[in-house]
């Protein structure tokens, strides 16, 4: 084991000088402790470190130890249901109010496990062996880094803590290597994967701006940048409750500590709509508040893509929420200022775009080692300064993400959420995403989409003109592009989180009520060339109707959405007649 003694100390960054041989990224135990940190770079008789706890005490001479291992975290079917820390330390009453300095995850928990195979049987890197039992099933596979080989002895169905053996690989010529339920991997190391597969399908969020307008793909990332009070926490939160995905987790990344509390109060109590179990059995949190030591805020998002990629080899779809990666990017410009190194844009490092395109890389859809889909989809939140998102840590997401939903604090001081921003938002998954749409019986959802944008985009343009000379003061049809952009703001854009008919909207639901809005946009508009004022559309109950139509048809009112065809056609085929008696 390798040895060095700290000569100097400045908060999480310390420097050891010593004769042994120490690696980047090494795993060292740091004074009489045994704190966690981390080599982050080597000089001719010396090494700079970060640690992942709280300083306080340590002194220049305290000893510090190489692992001989880079800085790796457990992965075994213990860890779902959980809420840990950035290191994947469990938060629980059993640690006390704060966890001890030094402590470790120590696996105790037992698991059914049934085996898939036999001894005598061939297998290769990432195949699973056995099932598990959890409240959400589980699959325990061999080590991506193991070698392949030939069971030896694998354990009979029954239960087994996380880390007893369940199965010996023989190599030729080789040394065994036993297999438990729970195996470690370096947080900073992608999990490889067979192939990488092309988007072609949305991950499903039940937000109907998001999934009609800009939607995400299955595999793919997407960056969601507010300012306070925006409402990301609550949209994140509504992500990871209506969303398709088989596996949250969620990374409170440097957060203030009563937004945390409230979401480690309420996540765990929410209930999973499709299987009407507790949402936790298919979530992990890890939480890293804003008071807890700067480096480890740093590791947790590593921390957390390492643990999706875990549940992603096991032919799932992950999908995971960083709130938020500005407060990590705060950690690097920390680390980074008491390294001395020379500062980029707003003080933040000049490697601060190459980070944050190795995290949203590992993102994507995928054939795993064993033959199975799954896939790792990233939505990671930013908190630009006054929402300015001309800033660096924004500016640089934007290269990395192909989904970018801009939240406006306009419209989230007019009560209008989601807040997204139609005209500052986009997608550059919808080309890949039209056929399945098209699939789901749209097949004009590509023309609608788009019809909807330019007619947002002319709002725009209008409502500036308006207030200068007045909405009455413009013509007609320039009047029922306001009035059409009204009703796409309500019946589309809008929905409530806390509504219990409108907080989830099925694609299909989404499909009938994008084309009975664009019927009636069409339908308006060719009342307009035929004479009819844009006041009388607007007075036309349908028209109201359709204001609501998310509050008062739900899910299982899909068929009374059709139903309002025949009610457009109704009044609007009435509209002529009545001008003309009026005349």
């Amino acid at each position: 084991m390798s040895q060095a003694r700290i000569r100097w100390i400045s908060g999480p960054v310390l420097r050891a000088g010593t004769q042994d041989v120490f690696h980047v990224h090494e795993a060292v135990a740091v004074g009489p402790s045994a704190l966690l940190g981390e080599v982050i770079k080597l000089g001719p008789d010396d090494f700079v470190a970060q640690i992942y706890e709280d300083t306080t005490g340590l002194k220049p001479g305290d000893s510090v130890a190489g692992t001989g291992q880079p800085l790796s975290i457990p992965l075994g079917p213990g860890i779902l249901g959980t809420i840990c820390d950035g290191l994947l330390r469990p938060l629980d009453a059993s640690n006390g109010p704060f966890i001890r300095p030094g402590s470790r995850l120590k696996p105790a928990r037992r698991f059914g496990f049934e085996p898939t195979v036999h001894s005598g049987d061939r297998v290769r890197p990432g195949q699973p062996i056995g099932k598990v039992a959890t409240p959400r099933p589980q699959l325990c596979l061999i080590p991506p880094d193991a070698a392949a080989g030939i069971v030896g002895w694998v354990a009979s169905a029954g239960e087994y803590s996380e880390a007893e053996p369940i199965c010996r690989l023989e190599h030729e010529g080789e040394a065994t290597r036993e297999i438990a339920l729970t195996h470690s991997w370096p947080v900073r190391q992608p999990r490889p994967v067979s192939q990488r597969l092309p988007i072609t399908g949305p991950m499903i969020t039940g937000q109907r701006v998001l999934d009609t307008l800009f939607p995400v793909g299955r595999g793919s990332r997407a960056a969601l940048p507010g300012g306070f009070g925006t409402g990301k926490t609550i949209l994140q939160n509504a992500l990871a409750k209506w969303s398709d995905a088989d596996i949250i987790v969620y990374v409170g990344c440097g957060e203030r500590g009563n937004e945390m509390s409230e979401v480690l109060d309420e996540l765990p109590k929410l209930q999973d709509p499709r299987s009407g179990r507790p949402l936790m059995e298919r979530t992990v949190i890890i939480a890293n508040t804003s008071n807890m030591p700067v480096a480890a805020r740093e590791a947790s998002i590593y921390t957390a893509i390492t643990v999706a990629e875990y549940f992603r080899d096991q032919g799932l779809h992950v999908a995971l929420m960083a709130d938020s990666t500005s407060r990590w990017a705060e950690a690097l410009r920390e680390v980074s200022g008491r390294l001395e190194e020379l500062p980029g844009e707003a003080g933040y490092p000049a490697y601060l775009s190459s980070r944050l395109a190795q995290f949203y890389e590992r993102a994507g859809r995928v054939s795993t080692l064993a033959g199975a889909e799954g896939s790792v989809t990233i939505i990671g939140a930013i908190s630009p300064a006054a929402g300015d998102f001309t800033e660096p840590v924004t500016m640089h997401t934007r290269r990395c993400v192909r989904t970018f939903w801009a939240l406006d604090r306009g419209r989230a001081q007019a009560r209008f959420f989601p807040a997204i921003h139609p005209l500052q938002s986009y997608s550059a998954d919808v080309d890949a995403l039209a056929r399945w749409w098209q699939a789901q019986g749209n097949p004009d959802w590509s023309a609608q989409r788009k019809r909807l944008l330019e007619l947002l985009e002319a709002q725009s343009r209008l409502e500036r003109m308006a207030r200068i000379v007045g909405k009455d003061a413009l013509p007609p049809a320039q009047q029922l592009i306001l009035l059409c952009a009204d009703l796409v703001d309500d019946a589309i854009l809008r929905q409530s989180s806390y509504s219990e008919t409108d907080r989830y909207c099925s694609p299909q639901r989404q499909t009938e009520i994008l084309s009975v809005v664009i019927r009636f946009i069409d339908l308006a508009r060719g009342a307009v060339d035929a004479g009819v004022h844009p006041d009388r559309i607007g007075d036309l109950p349908v028209r109201r109707t359709l204001q609501r139509i998310g509050e008062e048809f739900g899910e299982a009112q899909i068929p009374r959405i059709r139903a309002l065809w025949k009610q457009l056609d109704s009044e609007f085929s009435n509209l002529p007649r009545e001008r003309a008696d009026a005349g």
